[in-house]
């Protein structure tokens, strides 16, 4: 794979490689549109693909809070044309590697050495590459290790990133600019604290010390004396991203174990920790034959305030939605009904709200639930493309949902996509206050 010499870092430079996939875009829709004056029915996957490959190729070289948007919208099967998330995939953990130099100077700069003064032996030549960082392997004392090292200048960047990069996201996507104002500080913070490994190194010993527990699961452990502000470095874990595994054939038991460990995993962290790793992309798990799973970078993780949790998963527990006033007020809680709708703008976006919720909390109504069915996901992912063309919703003068859902909502979808890939049927453990009454029969 191509090595990137640098990075751009100045606004200018930044800004410039925004504005270059923009004229490609641009470009790829006149071509798009002369070829179909000559055949009508031509349809838009080549314009996806074209699109796809040179948005991909800007935001990779710009690497940070720009390549993370990708691989966040790669999360999001339903919402973008499959060319898109097929190409936008390969920001999990295939983007193109900085080189040696830049890698040297970055160990120098935060440990006053160079990585072959700090290990017995470290591997130049990255073993993956993602949104924010790069991993290499090094070895120390006999230990096989993996060591994170950070883009330069991706945290400097975010803030600047994210405000050239939505006329962007608005046209992609056909989003409505005010919502995306709402969510912009809640993404602004994450992507800033996902830049922070000194964080993300305290939270990793936390949440990996506190659910140790967990049957199939597997941490690494970490080292402060070889991690810095942008560098992290932890034990090597053996084990093969989710379509690596899959294309292994593994067994219905073995996926349904590995399954099982996911959903353990995050209803602990949710319900017991009241934080979680808000980050359930591939990338992030490596899972192994004997239904095992590593699980790795504790950089976005999102603390879930009492307030919303006690709300959220109120809504979530089915007996709610037969309560109508509850109901609304909980809508109202979690801001999905504002002080300022109408009695017709009300009943409207309650029974709107409620198809979207007895939707997603399927799996929380029975006591083992099937992510295989592919039924399920395309009933969803109709539901979600649906609402991009609700006038209603396009046309509100108010953004709906509390900015505590975004990432909430995100480590749901997340987990989904992952279960409906490995097929993996359930059992959906709760907190007992969230079995609907038909369960505790």
């Amino acid at each position: 794979m191509k090595t990137q010499t640098s990075v751009p870092t100045t606004k200018v430079a930044r800004a410039s490689q925004f504005v270059k996939a923009g004229v490609k875009v641009g470009g790829n829709y006149i071509k798009h549109y002369s070829k179909k004056l000559l055949d009508p029915e031509l349809s838009k996957e080549e314009l996806h693909r074209d699109n796809a490959a040179d948005i991909y190729e800007a935001l990779s070289e710009l690497k940070g809070s720009a390549l993370k948007m990708a691989q966040m919208l790669s999360m999001d099967r339903g919402l973008l044309p499959v060319a898109y998330t097929d190409k936008f995939t390969m920001a999990q953990y295939s983007a193109p590697p900085l080189s040696g130099p830049l890698v040297v100077k970055t160990f120098k700069t935060y440990f006053g050495k160079s990585p072959a003064q700090l290990f017995d032996k470290f591997d130049m030549e990255a073993v993956n590459a993602a949104s924010i960082g790069q991993v290499h392997q090094a070895w120390k004392a006999g230990k096989k290790l993996a060591v994170k090292v950070q883009y330069p200048g991706v945290a400097d960047a975010v803030s600047s990133d994210l405000k050239i990069a939505k006329p962007l996201a608005v046209r992609l996507l056909s989003l409505n600019e005010r919502d995306i104002d709402r969510y912009m500080g809640e993404v602004e913070s994450k992507l800033l604290e996902e830049t922070d490994y000194e964080l993300e190194l305290k939270r990793s010993i936390e949440i990996s010390e506190a659910c140790a527990h967990i049957k199939d699961l597997v941490f690494p452990k970490y080292y402060p004396e070889f991690s810095s502000k942008r560098i992290l470095t932890m034990d090597w874990l053996d084990g093969l991203h989710l379509k690596e595994f899959l294309a292994t054939n593994p067994s219905q038991d073995v996926r349904d174990q590995i399954g099982q460990a996911l959903w353990d995993f995050y209803d602990f962290q949710i319900h017991t920790l009241r934080q979680v790793h808000a980050d359930p992309h591939p990338g992030n798990f490596l899972m192994r034959a004997d239904g095992t799973m590593g699980v790795i970078d504790f950089g976005c993780v999102k603390v879930i305030p009492d307030f919303y949790y006690d709300n959220y998963f109120r809504l979530i527990n089915p007996d709610t939605l037969d309560d109508a006033e509850l109901t609304n007020q909980v809508f109202e809680n979690l801001e999905f009904l504002t002080p300022t709708d109408s009695p017709k703008e009300r009943v409207f976006f309650s029974d709107l709200f409620k198809e979207m919720t007895l939707m997603l909390a399927e799996p929380f109504a029975v006591d083992e639930f099937d992510f295989g069915d592919d039924a399920y996901f395309s009933k969803v992912y109709a539901f979600a493309e649906g609402l991009t063309n609700v006038p209603e919703l396009k046309n509100s003068k108010v953004a709906r949902g509390s900015q505590d859902g975004l990432y909430v909502n995100r480590t749901y979808y997340g987990l989904y996509a992952m279960l409906n890939e490995l097929k993996a049927k359930v059992v959906t453990t709760r907190p007992e206050w969230l079995r609907p009454k038909k369960l505790a029969v």
